[in-house]
């Protein structure tokens, strides 16, 4: 069995899971890069050096998905730590803003296909990835699980008229969310008499593909709240829901 804890970031080729991926190598890890086309995670894992391993992982593909597992009990024989991060905001935003594509995903209007297809990976895909990786964290002696959300997803939140997401809460990408934190919070409460500790974590409106580039904040800001709850050690908190730095989201 490795020495150094082996993590494994979903969607790693691009965006916060790569920044995730780096500053996790960078702390010593051995991190799985996991990646849809494997040809984009293999240059993802060169970029990022030794302690990055390419491995394919299509989260809507459970064949994809039951040979990650396979591979990492073989070659490694455990997993310490699970970084859920590969999400899509939308299939078919085209060139359109986020705001045009706001005005066609409103619940009386909204393709089924479209809420389909972003729940697919954003909320089926998350629980399909736990339920094949769970019995390799059960090996780790400090296991964590930290799911990438959106403060877009707080229920609590965006019912307040006075949130600056209120008016773009939809049943495509903030839906997902708000079911993801759902799909999370039942993990929590499965494994909160196990040593297996869940976390949730917004990153910031992050500059990256997901939203076609017209976030404001950058990778790195992004990715520090989900790299500071993935290296707490066994005595950092479990259940949380959490912004940079440290701050609560209300469920």
């Amino acid at each position: 069995m490795p020495d150094k804890r082996v993590a494994l970031v979903t969607g790693a080729n691009q965006g916060v899971g790569l920044q995730v991926a780096k500053e996790l190598v960078a702390h010593g890890l051995t991190v799985l890069v996991g990646s849809r086309n494997f040809e984009r995670g293999e240059a993802a894992a060169k970029e990022i050096g030794p302690g990055a391993v390419a491995l394919q992982l299509d989260v809507t593909d459970q064949a994809s998905i039951a040979a990650a597992a396979r591979r990492i009990r073989t070659e490694l024989g455990r997993l310490d730590l699970l970084v859920n991060n590969a999400a899509i905001s939308n299939t078919k935003k085209g060139g359109r803003s986020l705001q045009e594509y706001a005005t066609t995903t409103r619940p009386s209007n909204v393709s089924l296909d479209e809420v389909r297809a972003v729940w697919e990976t954003n909320v089926f895909g998350v629980l399909a990835v736990y339920q094949a990786m769970l019995p390799l964290l059960r090996e780790s002696s400090d296991a964590r699980i930290v799911n990438v959300s959106s403060g877009v997803g707080s229920l609590a939140g965006n019912a307040d008229p006075a949130s600056p997401y209120h008016k773009s809460f939809g049943p495509v990408y903030p839906a997902s969310k708000a079911a993801l934190n759902a799909m999370t919070l039942a993990m929590m409460i499965e494994l909160e008499s196990t040593g297996i500790k869940v976390n949730l974590v917004s990153p910031a409106f992050t500059k990256t593909n997901l939203n076609g580039y017209e976030g404001t904040a950058s990778v790195e800001d992004g990715s520090r709240e989900v790299v500071r709850v993935a290296l707490l050690g066994p005595d950092g908190p479990t259940g949380t829901f959490t912004r940079w730095e440290n701050e609560t989201i209300p469920w």
